[in-house]
This record gives structure tokens, sequence and C-alpha cells, in this order.
């Protein structure tokens, strides 16, 4: 009966750390994003200055739904979602340096799911 439920549990785990990563494989275009979120790429390449106080933090990616990266690698950026007055849910995270990212993903929904920016 154990060996049965540890053989259960590995493939329950299995199943939803396969449906995390399906996110990742997500991309959308540049020209696809809201033009706040194109002003913000914008701004990463330049290096800034950005507008909130906790744009450029390390992103610890603890979803674990972007490709494992060593701490560090990863920095999150706000994207202004107008006629809201917090930071909101959106989010450009880029990885690599900071005013050459390798790579960087869009969340419209706060790190629930993640769409590679495709240049």
């Amino acid at each position: 009966m154990r060996v049965l439920r540890l053989a259960l549990l590995a493939i329950a785990t299995t199943t939803f750390v396969a449906l995390a990563h399906a996110y990742t494989d997500a991309e959308i275009s540049v020209r696809a994003l809201p033009g706040e979120a194109r002003d913000v790429l914008a701004l990463v390449k330049r290096g800034g200055p950005f507008p909130y106080e906790r744009d450029g933090i390390v992103f610890g990616n603890r979803e674990r739904l972007l490709p494992p990266q060593p701490r560090g690698y990863y920095h999150e950026y706000t994207v202004p979602t107008p006629g809201v007055t917090t930071r909101g849910a959106r989010r450009i995270i880029c990885g690599g340096p900071r005013k050459s990212p390798e790579v960087c993903y869009y969340t419209a929904d706060h790190y629930r799911s993640f769409a590679r920016i495709r240049e």
C-alpha cells in the first residue's frame, strides 16, 4: 500500500511539474505586448531610470515556471496598468546582464503564467 501511495504521489508531482513548465513555452512578440510593456522593455535595455523603487530587484523564480538559473540571474520590472494606482500584476522578468538581457518574459497575472518575449 505504501509503495502504491508513493507511486501515485510521484505521478501527481510529475504531472504538476509538466503542466507548470508548459507556460514557459508560450511566446509573445514585442509588437503584441501592451504599449506600457514595450516602454518598460526599452527602459531595461537603456538601464533605466525606472519609475518604481522595486524595479530591477532579483526575481526568485519560486513558482519555477521559468527555466532554472542561479539566483540573481532574473530581475523583475513593473509594467504599469492604466487605471491602477498600485504596481498592479503586470511584470517583465529578464535574465542575464541587466542592460543586454539574454531573455525576457512577460506576465500579466502576477507570475501565474509567463510568455517569452520574442524580439
